[in-house]
């Protein structure tokens, strides 16, 4: 089983969320995030996709 990760670029690409977001989210807690090395950050897709909800929308 291979791991795959995405670089905080191609995660905000993917999802619309601002790197800004992204690294608000990685140092309240509410994000994991992977370091190779002092400056190389990396997060699992599935954990970036799981601070998306559904929105019921109005009624």
């Amino acid at each position: 089983m291979t791991i795959h990760y995405e670089t905080l670029e191609q995660a905000a690409e993917r999802t619309g969320i601002s790197k800004v977001t992204l690294r608000r989210r990685i140092a309240s807690g509410h994000l994991i995030a992977y370091r190779a090395g002092a400056r190389l950050i990396r997060l699992r897709p599935e954990d970036v996709d799981g601070l998306l909800s559904r929105s019921a929308g109005r009624r």
